[in-house]
């Protein structure tokens, strides 16, 4: 079972490049661990940059009537709020919704799933890939891996990022719920506590996504309980606290993912490449990991069609890649990683929102910063 191209993982990153490919006729197979649709822990906002993207790939988004955001909320830790009513622009979807959706679409372009498929080992080996899954072994003349923010390959490829000691930028917990509640469907809103920050936004049906990252120190100092963590950290901050007495949680339990890290990441490991979360995160407090990792596919898969025309060798698909990649996105990561160093500390943040209440339009400035253009 020889393919083009085979995709590790069914994030955003890989399900678009996987449309794409189809797209030019390449015969591509994907491997997910779990079965579409479910949830994944997400902020699930999406910036208007990548709007027209969506739609070339099949998505008609105008039919599902989703959300637009033109405002921004932020609180401090004691309730200090500061608003924007000119926010940058975004829409709300749920990644159970366009996953699901990405994938019939890849589907029926011809792309070959399996699904509830755990990939054990990736070796390259005489120019081609062997990729061993719980069920059997495939053969590619490509891989891509975008299986997410940690995952089994990355411990045994020993990535670079899984070493890192560091607590500045690892070990983050991340928790996410659907809830219902009476909130401005065209706001997003960003609620810092100690150590961490819950965004709130509308996606379809009247549905909120309630996603929160914070360190696991919080969690152990609440005796590894999230409700506990909720109630005596999360709810200092009163607006939060609000939330969680009356919002109607659409969920029995939350979705949660544990050690999360924001340390920079290699793009290519023994020739697999790339793309989504696999590739690099930005931290959620910016709230345009989806954005990244769909333009981040594209990217690729402009590259890699020039790879399958002998255009380029393997070695110059790779240091091209890289180079795009850190030219389009390594500012925005930095960027990203210095606002969230302002946020969390209790001091520190209450100073800055009261700092920037009388200038609204320097925050709009500084998140843009992590945003691009339409792609």
């Amino acid at each position: 079972m020889r393919y083009d191209a085979a995709i590790v993982g069914g994030g955003l990153g890989g399900l678009a490049a996987a449309i794409q490919l189809a797209n030019l006729g390449r015969k591509v197979v994907l491997f997910e661990k779990n079965q579409y649709p479910f949830m994944r822990v997400c902020g699930e906002y999406i910036s208007m940059e990548s709007w027209p993207f969506l739609e070339s790939l099949g998505l008609d988004l105008d039919l599902f009537n989703l959300p637009i955001f033109n405002q921004l909320l932020v609180t401090s830790p004691s309730g200090t709020a500061i608003e924007h009513q000119n926010w940058l622009g975004g829409f709300g979807i749920s990644r159970y919704f366009l996953d699901f959706e990405l994938s019939k679409i890849a589907k029926m372009k011809g792309v070959v799933f399996f699904e509830n498929t755990k990939v054990e080992h990736v070796v390259f080996k005489e120019n081609y890939f062997q990729i061993e899954t719980n069920s059997d072994i495939f053969e590619s003349i490509l891989c891509i891996g975008s299986f997410g923010k940690r995952s089994n390959l990355d411990l045994k490829w020993k990535r670079p990022f899984i070493q890192e000691k560091s607590k500045r930028l690892t070990n983050f917990i991340g928790v996410k719920y659907h809830i219902k509640i009476d909130k401005p469907l065209n706001q997003i809103a960003l609620h810092n506590f100690k150590d961490g920050y819950c965004g709130i936004s509308a996606i379809e049906d009247n549905k909120f996504c309630l996603c929160y990252l914070t360190t696991a120190q919080n969690l152990k100092n609440a005796g590894n309980d999230i409700k506990s963590m909720e109630t005596s950290i999360l709810s200092v901050n009163p607006v939060l606290k609000s939330i969680f007495e009356n919002a109607q949680f659409v969920d029995n339990k939350p979705i949660v993912i544990s050690q999360i890290s924001f340390e920079s990441k290699e793009l290519v490991h023994d020739h697999v490449l790339f793309v989504g979360d696999a590739a690099g995160m930005i931290t959620p407090l910016c709230g345009n990991g989806m954005s990244m990792a769909l333009h981040g596919s594209k990217i690729l898969v402009g590259l890699v069609e020039d790879f399958f025309q002998n255009i380029i060798d393997r070695k110059n698909l790779e240091n091209l890649y890289q180079s795009k990649w850190n030219k389009q996105f390594q500012t925005r990561v930095k960027v990203g990683r210095f606002i969230q160093s302002n946020f969390g500390n209790e001091k520190k943040t209450e100073l800055l929102i009261r700092f920037l209440k009388p200038f609204p339009n320097f925050l709009k400035k500084l998140v843009g910063l992590t945003h691009g253009k339409v792609f």
